[in-house]
């Protein structure tokens, strides 16, 4: 969905896709704030048809997206930035997400890395926020998408709560299909991002070997 001519004459927008018979409900209880919405976009939205196919764990490219650089990979008449990217969601609160931590700097084959973040409700409205972890392969034997979804957590805050959230990561979670479409894993850096979408994100580097 284009939706850029429908923002500047709205105050809000809620999307309900096939919600059903409680449907009136559901989307009343929303907009008199009776519930506080939490639900994520499971697709990125374009700012303009032309942007389309656009999704968020698209392939590196030889010009990575440098908007100081006239000579990288960008459209000419619109941001490159999605209108609203995978995993993005709005709530009657707010939420701050700290930079992940991860408890190893490199792991074997058989070892479990865990990354961490501390999530806080910085609002006086009680929330629930998706915590989502991505991974990127910097460097791999294909070439590998720029980030992709590997867990995520629904976490329930009072007003002015916080709480630490931790993901594990094996050797399993950077598998993929290399050129003889075998799921293999290959050694080296790896960048985890945790956040609130697939571009509201802050990361850590760590290493298998």
């Amino acid at each position: 969905l284009d939706l850029s001519a429908v923002l500047p004459n709205a105050d809000a927008i809620l999307e309900a896709w096939y919600p059903g018979t409680m449907a009136g409900f559901a989307v009343a209880d929303v907009l008199t704030g009776a519930y506080n919405p939490a639900g994520k976009l499971t697709l990125t939205f374009p700012r303009k048809v032309g942007q389309i196919p656009i999704y968020y764990n698209m392939k590196t490219t030889g010009r990575p997206f440098d908007a100081n650089s006239k000579y990288t990979s960008k459209y000419l008449d619109v941001p490159n930035e999605p209108l609203f990217p995978f995993g993005f969601g709005l709530s009657y609160t707010t939420f701050e997400i700290s930079s992940p931590t991860a408890s190893k700097k490199s792991i074997g084959v058989k070892d479990t890395l865990l990354i961490s973040v501390s999530v806080k409700n910085k609002g006086n409205v009680d929330g629930e926020e998706v915590v989502q972890l991505y991974i990127q392969d910097l460097v791999g034997s294909v070439t590998r998408p720029i980030k992709e979804l590997k867990g995520f957590r629904k976490i329930l805050l009072k007003a002015a709560q916080y709480q630490m959230v931790t993901f594990k990561i094996t050797a399993n979670d950077l598998r993929f299909y290399n050129e003889d479409l075998k799921f293999i894993v290959e050694k080296g850096k790896f960048k985890a991002m945790v956040g609130a979408s697939s571009m509201d994100v802050k990361s850590v580097e760590f290493e298998l070997k």
